[in-house]
Formats: C-alpha cells, sequence, structure tokens
C-alpha cells in the first residue's frame, strides 16, 4: 500500500488482474484478433504460435469476450504432456461430459455432444487448446478425427491451437500433414517496438490510477532495451523496478532502478 501511496496509484500495475476492456490495444493484436474471428465464424480451425510472454492468453480472453454466448460455446483446456485418453479426458471435461471408457468412446461421446448442440440451439463449439507444443504428436493427431464429421461434410467444431514456436515445428511433420492441412489459419504475435512499449508502460500505469507515469525517458528506454518487447517481461521488470525506486525514496523510476530491478529477476 506504501508504493501504490508513492506513486499515486489506486492498484498495483503490472499484474495479471486486467479487465479485456482495459488490455493494451495496438494495430497488430487487433488484427489477429480480428482474424480469429473471422475464421471462427467460418467453422474453421486456426494456430496461433509465439514465443512465451507475447500475450497469446491475454488475446485469447479477448477472443472469448467478443464470441457471442448465444451463438458459440467456448471451451478452453491448458494442455499438458498427456496421452490420447487422458487428453481425450482433460477436452471431455471441458465440455461438460462424463468420460467414457475408451479412447474411441471418448472421441464418439464428444463428436455427439457437439453435434447434438449445434443441431438442438444453434449454438457451435470453440475448443481452444492452449500450450499446444506441450501436446505429443500422436495426441495432436487426434484432433483429425476429433474435426471429422460425417465423412468431412460438416464443419461443426472450431479448433484454436496455441502455443510457443516448437508447435510450427511439430505440425511441420510429414505424419501430421493431414492434421494440418485442416488448419485454415496460421498466426503469430511480434515483439512490441520501442514506441509499442512506451505506450503499453504509459497504460499500464494509467489503468492503474495515476495520472502520468512514473518512469522517466531514460527508464522507458531500459525496460525495451532489457525487455526486449516482450509484454510479460516488460511487466515483471516495471514492477521491480517500481520496488526499486520506492525503497530508494524516488519519486522517479530512472533507468539505474531498471537496471538495478533485473539483476534481483535473473537466476
Amino acid at each position: 500500500m506504501d508504493l501504490l501511496a508513492h506513486f499515486n496509484f489506486r492498484a498495483m500495475p503490472f499484474t495479471r488482474e486486467v479487465l479485456v476492456s482495459e488490455l493494451f490495444a495496438h494495430p497488430q493484436r487487433d488484427d489477429i484478433t480480428d482474424a480469429i474471428l473471422r475464421i471462427i465464424d467460418q467453422r474453421m480451425s486456426g494456430a496461433l504460435i509465439a514465443p512465451a510472454g507475447f500475450g497469446k492468453t491475454t488475446l485469447l480472453r479477448t477472443v472469448r469476450d467478443r464470441l457471442p454466448e448465444v451463438r458459440y460455446d467456448v471451451r478452453y483446456v491448458k494442455v499438458t504432456s498427456l496421452s490420447k485418453r487422458d487428453m481425450c479426458r482433460e477436452i471431455s471435461a471441458a465440455l461438460g461430459l462424463r468420460s467414457a471408457g475408451t479412447y474411441p468412446s471418448l472421441v464418439r461421446a464428444m463428436q455427439e455432444a457437439v453435434s447434438h448442440r449445434v443441431a438442438d440451439d444453434g449454438v457451435r463449439t470453440v475448443l481452444i487448446l492452449d500450450e499446444a507444443h506441450d501436446m505429443r504428436p500422436d495426441v495432436l493427431s487426434m484432433l483429425r478425427v476429433l474435426t471429422n464429421f460425417d465423412m468431412d461434410s460438416r464443419l461443426v467444431l472450431s479448433v484454436l491451437l496455441v502455443g510457443q514456436p516448437p508447435l510450427a515445428k511439430m505440425l511441420r511433420r510429414a505424419d501430421l500433414e493431414d492434421l494440418t492441412q485442416r488448419i485454415a489459419w496460421f498466426g503469430s504475435l511480434r515483439a512490441l517496438s520501442r514506441a509499442e512499449v512506451t505506450a503499453y508502460v504509459d497504460h499500464r500505469c494509467r489503468i492503474a490510477g495515476a495520472s502520468e507515469p512514473p518512469f522517466d525517458d531514460r527508464a522507458m528506454a531500459t525496460l525495451y532495451e532489457m525487455g526486449r518487447g516482450n509484454p510479460r517481461a516488460t511487466d515483471r521488470l516495471a514492477r521491480r523496478a517500481l520496488e526499486t525506486a520506492h525503497r530508494a525514496g524516488d519519486a522517479c523510476v530512472g533507468a539505474q532502478h531498471v537496471i538495478a530491478a533485473r539483476a534481483t529477476l535473473q537466476p
């Protein structure tokens, strides 16, 4: 609380607790969001691939928020390295289904549930698989079966694979070509530019209640150089720099505070 009062914040800045309406917007993020919404509207599947900390999960929150509940049932699964049957159980649980005993019966139950939801309520299921780079190739190939409805004559389920760069490498495997051909869109997030990092830090400070960000120009430049445009890394560094400046009794965060903060964040 002393830190908040020291820098005139209402809430702690640079945390993950941000409303969808308060997320930082910039053209690339908006373009990716619109692209994902388009492929879902077209009843297709896609893949979003970017390094850790680039904002994939926060972007997914925006996508989910913009899909009307009367038309879409969005289900989210955070992937771990599981067998086909165990992954099916995870997806079944996300869909609210009672788990069946065998892999074929699990797949059949999931397909029937998704099909009935469309036929009975006009609601299409969107399955988001986050951290998909952790999936085993044989489990990833399962999605080809899961999205095959009526001998591939119906587009019922949209799957969005989200993961780090190893996912792209895995999708280039010859044994996954059939699955890759079912993915209609591939997208990626880039690092923020220097100007975008400045705008991002300013935005995060203002939604936390500050009328002006307590970082001077050199601190902003250092945040960009050390955070390399990675939003999550920038958050951690900026928050620790605030703590460092507060302990020193300084009213403004300078480059020296950012440098000192970086030293405490390294292993």
